[in-house]
Order: C-alpha cells, then structure tokens, then sequence
C-alpha cells in the first residue's frame, strides 16, 4: 500500500443492514493509518492493501456513505471477504481495472 516516500493511508468502512451503502467511520494518514490498522487487527478485521481504492475512499467525508462510482469496486471486495470468512480461498479480487474506469470518469 505503501512506497518509503509515501505516507501510509487508511480508511475503515463499516456496513449494516438497512444503510443504502457502506460508510466512512475512519480515514488517516501516517500514525492515523497505522493505529486504524492496527486496531482493525486487533479485533480481526481483515485489513486488504488497495492503494487505488484507499485514495478514493480517502475523498470521502467521515460518516458519509460512500459514492455510487465504488459501489462495484467495495461490493467485488466485501464478496471476497465474504468468501474468505466462509473458508473458502478464492484469489485477490481483481479491482485495478475497475479503478482505472472509474477514475477517468
């Protein structure tokens, strides 16, 4: 996620049922990311390193859903994810193309 001259990015997204969309509920740079990561292992989360997808997700305000143009990307990862906690053990989602796509729009 991260080259030596580049600051460390994190952002948290939480989903429950009823929400139109998964929300931002944390997003830092440097220490901030760090300690996020941190704690999401802590307490099991999966932490998944796309530097595309955090710097698009970085754009999103704290609390606010996330926007229409990375329901695609979120939802191939949460499938994944999904499939991880099942035991199952498909490969890495492929969410570069779909990024690139995006982020010419």
């Amino acid at each position: 996620m991260n080259t030596s001259n580049k600051r460390k990015m994190a952002v948290a997204l939480a989903y429950q049922s009823g929400d139109a969309a998964p929300k931002v509920v944390a997003s830092g740079r440097g220490l901030i990311a760090q300690a996020i990561i941190e704690r999401a292992k802590e307490h099991g989360v999966f932490v998944h390193e796309s530097e595309e997808l955090v710097g698009m997700l970085m754009q999103v305000e704290l609390d606010q859903h996330i926007p229409p143009q990375l329901y695609l990307a979120v939802a191939e990862l949460l499938a994944w994810l999904y499939r991880l906690e099942r035991g199952e053990i498909p490969a890495i989602p492929h969410t570069k193309p779909i990024l690139s796509t995006l982020e010419s729009k």
